[in-house]
């Protein structure tokens, strides 16, 4: 019986002690190991498994900390991070106070840049080559791994430019398996694949052409092959390209042949892939998916109606409408600024553009929706997924930061739906005629309602509702966190509380917050927002605006530090807006 080796391995030093026959067993039983603790523990499986041999290739050839690598997006990184110190930890991935999903600086010196987001590899590690020049260490290798999928990014070819035109000592690896989460698309995808095939491509290799020094495309998973090339790029100076190829999911047939679902499967059986059978019982739609069906239920109606995501369609669902009607739904590729740019342009010319973009990634587009839109007031609707707490993803995907960074926009209107039904409505208002830029924040995970596929009605822009009548103290809440309230009202002194469901941050329904603060002497805002900037913020700015002076007000929401990621329930409860401590809050006024 073979001796497990990678139980043999701390980190890269006792890598490097192995001869290059034992990688291939390291390789084999890296596979596994992710198997078996993704299988019960969940996380990104896919991008890890296509990148092993890679991984080991890497740290066997490079200098590792001391030589920096950077994983671009960062789902790829598993590998990495059991053989770099983690492995007795990464049963702990994903979760309250374990090890994050992601590269991150604060939990290991491997980890030299963190990343979440696409497309920042390349600019992040020009950087260190010119900081390493500047300093005087020429030796120092800088190594960015990104996929064909973020590649196609603007900031990637952003940084290509910058760095085809320095001697720095910069080593990019194109990991081309044809997937980002969902298929690549574009023409740079078109590219590669023809690349990839033999063909002959027209003029220059567009790599060549921007000097890089470019090899490959070479096997991925031959182990052999990618450390004979790494250290013969070892040797050649200056930005070098190299062109590798890969299948996501490698080694575990269902993630092969099901790329897209196996990116992040959740449970699933270890031996043969398939994923644990669901609950059999009814449960209320994932608001995801509420979007996708009523957004193809209103474009089979209205033919004004275009659909644009970047490269998300599986996690928006807007594939329901590409499936359907795919002349008038569009994926973009992991390219939010073209997307929001995109959607302006379609709306100059009567188009009703739904641009359905994860929360923390519209971050992505600002300029653009505050240039390109909002200044213009152009009638493009922001269907804002993902806003709130996200969970095991953690701080760089946590969707917190939207209400604070569009309320300051003018002309943006902002609603937050307390419901499917309020989803659904405000989508069916919106395509019937709006003047001004839209944008519909609601969370990841499922809403609240068995019967939500209902007639949709009208929504009046800029008006609150009364969901409980109340003498004393009065709850002001934003979004879907509204029903938190809801459910505690059975456990709340009866005619004390009054509950109101905002529904719109900007613009505030004045009446009724005039109503309110001159009916009660305590106000209490509850968002899953920032609390700086966010819809308790614009409570305060009201009362303070109308000198209302006797009124106490106490916000609730994300207080004003990066939350880390675990189950949505644990993150909660730490910055105290689990169903338990409002409750707790409430009853100590």
């Amino acid at each position: 019986m073979n001796t497990n080796l990678l139980a043999q391995i701390n980190s890269p030093i006792e890598l490097r002690k192995l001869s290059k026959n034992q990688l291939p067993q390291v390789a084999k039983e890296l596979r596994d190991f992710i198997i078996d603790i993704v299988a019960t523990k969940e996380g990104h499986l896919g991008a890890s498994l296509g990148v092993v041999e890679l991984t080991i290739a890497l740290h066997y050839v490079f200098d590792t900390p001391n030589d920096l690598l950077i994983w671009d997006v960062g789902h790829q990184a598993y590998g990495h991070k059991i053989l770099t110190e983690r492995r007795t930890k990464f049963h702990t991935n994903r979760q309250m106070g374990g090890i994050s999903g992601f590269p991150k600086r604060s939990e290991s010196e491997y980890d030299v840049f963190g990343t979440g987001h696409s497309s920042t590899s390349i600019s992040a590690a020009l950087g260190m080559a010119i900081a390493s020049k500047i300093k005087g260490d020429l030796n120092k290798h800088h190594i960015a791994v990104i996929g064909d999928a973020s590649i196609a990014s603007g900031m990637a070819f952003e940084g290509l430019n910058h760095a085809g035109v320095t001697d720095a000592n910069l080593l990019i690896i194109l990991n081309d398996n044809a997937m980002g989460i969902d298929p690549s698309v574009g023409a740079l995808k078109n590219y590669f694949t023809n690349v990839k095939a033999g063909k002959k491509v027209r003029k220059n290799n567009i790599i060549e052409a921007l000097n890089f020094n470019y090899s490959g495309p070479i096997n991925g998973h031959d182990i052999t092959a990618v450390i004979t090339e790494l250290e013969r790029l070892k040797t050649i100076k200056g930005p070098k390209f190299l062109h590798i190829i890969t299948t996501k999911g490698k080694g575990l047939i269902k993630a092969e042949q099901n790329q897209v679902k196996y990116h992040a499967p959740g449970k699933f059986n270890k031996d043969t892939g398939e994923l644990l059978p669901q609950t059999a019982k009814i449960e209320p739609p994932k608001y995801q998916d509420v979007f996708g069906e009523t957004i193809v239920e209103l474009a089979k109606k209205n033919t004004k109606i275009v659909g644009i995501t970047p490269a998300m369609p599986t996690g928006s669902s807007l594939k329901l409408m590409l499936d359907e009607i795919p002349e008038r739904a569009f994926d973009v590729g992991i390219a939010e600024q073209h997307a929001v740019t995109l959607a302006a342009g379609m709306a100059t010319q009567g188009l009703i553009p739904f641009c359905t973009i994860y929360s923390t990634f519209l971050q992505r587009a600002y300029d653009q929706i505050i240039h390109d839109v909002a200044l213009q007031n152009l009638p493009v609707i922001f269907c804002i997924d993902r806003a709130g707490l996200v969970g095991e993803d953690g701080a760089t995907h946590h969707g917190v930061f939207d209400i604070a960074y569009l309320r300051c926009v003018p002309n943006m209107v902002i609603f937050a739906p307390l419901n499917e039904i309020e989803l659904r409505n405000i989508m069916y208002t919106a395509q019937l005629g709006i003047n001004f830029p839209l944008a519909i924040r609601y969370p990841r995970g499922r809403g609240t309602l068995i019967n939500w596929k209902l007639p949709m009605q009208t929504i009046e822009i800029g008006k609150g509702v009364c969901i409980t009548e109340g003498n004393e103290i009065a709850i002001l809440t934003y979004g879907t966190i509204g029903n938190t309230i809801i459910e505690l009202q059975t456990e709340l002194p009866k005619q004390k509380y009054a509950h109101y469901n905002m529904r719109f941050v900007k613009p505030l329904d004045e009446a009724l917050l005039h109503n309110v603060f001159k009916k009660f002497s305590t106000v209490i805002t509850l968002e899953d927002g920032a609390l700086q900037g966010g819809f308790g913020s614009a409570v305060l700015e009201f009362a303070s605006k109308n000198n209302y002076k006797n009124t106490s007000i106490k916000t609730l929401g994300i207080p004003d530090k990066f939350i880390e990621h675990g189950e949505i329930y644990e993150l909660f409860k730490s910055i105290e807006l689990s169903k338990e401590i409002i409750l707790k809050t409430l009853l100590n006024f």
